[in-house]
């Protein structure tokens, strides 16, 4: 079924900077607690094993809770589901200010987990389907910058208010300012038009999996994103509190060197690999899955010097490397899968590789608690660099063989596949 109505290119701009300021509030609540472990482990008696659950519990819940909210998305309201993810994650951030102990804190992160999975799958497909092909990295690349600023912002205030003896505030603060952003973006959202940019859409009564699970290069996004997200989450999760205890720095030095260092090269790497690609994009179809593989396999140096870099100068050059090519990822794996799905399961896309992600690196904040003493984050890091290496030649292989067989199933034009 053809669905004619284009979206004026204001309202896309105006889609985006919304969807930007709601996703900016969603990484910075979930992200301000892992820079107050010091505090929690000290004011709630948390072992190294709860702290590294607060991650986990986190990641598995939203993971399982991604590929329903990607079949609602597809099947209901995509605004009204960001809206209510707003309105319930933000409660949940305030709760946390009121918890007494570990039991409490895990189960409210059980609960962000629910609350943040309704936004991400509604939120990506309803910026590509604002956007033609041609512009969606640049899109979905800008969108994505929320995350950067929301980690920045998130643990650099955790962590100045934990220092200040104020954590729980920090919830507060942060839960209250997102209750009173639901009044602009309610007001914006009930005028955006949910329908598609001009593309034929075949629209199909199945569940998306069952339309997925079809696509082979797809499947192996979900194998190649979640190793990539293993190393980024270990990143989320102990990167402060490593910098911690190997340097002696405080709560909230830690959490500005564990973010800024990474997250603004990640900044300029986001916006140029949905550059790079868009523009690629007319010589070759695959250019958003060159750009992730140069992204896994330039990463993994970077990523091993993170952990075993002898001075705190050095350890911010690895974090700058492996940020602005872990830019280049992060752009581009949600525009690499919808050029080869089913145009109507962009939402269930975006659900099931959130799972697979989510699962994976909800092992890596785990690990890094049951392993702290032992393997160390240094090792599991060196570790994962070469995962890495491995998933970027899986992604050339299947670039060769895969990718050409999907993208014709859903594209008329042949030319300039790989």
């Amino acid at each position: 079924m053809t669905k004619g109505f284009i979206v004026s290119t204001r309202q896309a701009a105006l889609l985006v900077a919304f969807m930007w300021v709601a996703y900016l509030l969603n990484y910075a609540d979930r992200q301000a607690i892992f820079s107050i472990f010091p505090s929690l482990a000290v004011d709630l008696s948390m072992s190294n094993r709860q702290l590294g659950l607060i991650g986990a519990i986190f990641l598995w819940v939203y993971a399982f809770c991604c590929p329903i909210a990607g079949y609602l998305a597809d099947r209901f309201s995509k605004r009204s589901l960001v809206m209510l993810s707003l309105v319930l994650w933000s409660l949940v951030t305030i709760a946390t200010g009121f918890a007494g102990s570990a039991i409490i804190i895990l189960s409210l992160r059980a609960m962000m987990g629910i609350s943040e999975a309704l936004f991400m799958p509604s939120a990506i497909a309803l910026t590509a389907n604002a956007h033609s092909p041609s512009l969606r990295s640049r899109a979905i690349a800008i969108l994505t910058t929320a995350q950067i600023v929301g980690t920045v912002a998130g643990s650099w205030f955790g962590g100045w208010m934990a220092d200040q003896g104020q954590w729980r505030n920090a919830f507060f603060v942060l839960g209250f300012v997102g209750l009173l952003y639901t009044v602009p973006y309610f007001l914006f959202l009930r005028n955006v038009h949910e329908n598609r940019t001009s593309e034929i859409i075949t629209t199909t009564k199945r569940p998306g999996f069952l339309e997925l699970i079809k696509v082979k290069t797809f499947l192996l996004l979900c194998i190649v994103f979640p190793i990539f997200v293993f190393g980024l989450w270990l990143l989320y999760g102990w990167f402060p509190t490593f910098l911690h205890d190997k340097f002696s720095l405080n709560q909230s030095g830690a959490a500005i060197n564990a973010t800024i260092f990474i997250q603004g090269p990640t900044l300029i790497g986001l916006l140029g690999g949905g550059v790079i690609a868009d523009a690629l994009y007319r010589h070759t179809k695959a250019s958003r899955l060159w750009l992730i593989t140069a992204s896994l396999i330039l990463c993994a140096p970077f990523l091993h010097a993170l952990g075993n870099s002898d001075t705190l100068n050095t350890t911010r050059i690895a974090a700058m490397g492996f940020g602005l090519f872990s830019g280049f990822m992060m752009g581009n794996i949600f525009p690499a899968a919808f050029d080869v799905v089913p145009a109507d399961t962009r939402a269930s896309a975006v659900g099931f590789l959130n799972f697979f992600g989510a699962i994976t690196s909800g092992f890596a904040t785990l690990f890094g608690g049951l392993w702290k003493q032992s393997l160390g984050i240094d090792g599991l890091l060196s570790l994962t660099a070469i995962a890495y290496v491995v998933a970027g030649i899986a992604l050339i292989v299947g670039i060769k063989r895969l990718f050409p067989k999907d993208y014709k199933a859903e594209h008329t034009e042949p030319e300039a596949l790989n």
